[in-house]
């Protein structure tokens, strides 16, 4: 009954230690290249957006700001 504990130690092995170790070294500089790729999209995304939010702000028409405004205008008039 002892047996399966002999199996989980058998599915511990990982991939990595089947691989030469220059082959391994190769795929964990992919994956950080990858890793580093879509954190620079996913910056120059975020960037964008914000470069679009600013232009939508500044091109708003004088009646959306006022309409955007929490002031209660008709106390200066």
């Amino acid at each position: 009954m002892k047996h399966p504990k002999k199996k989980k130690d058998d599915s511990t092995v990982q991939l990595e230690d089947h691989l030469e170790s220059d082959l391994l070294k190769q795929l964990k500089a992919v994956k950080s290249d990858l890793t580093k790729q879509q954190e620079e999209k996913e910056e120059a995304l975020r960037q964008e957006k914000i470069k679009e939010r600013k232009e939508k702000e500044k091109n708003k028409s004088f009646e959306e700001l006022l309409d955007e405004s929490s002031l209660n205008w008709k106390e200066y008039k």
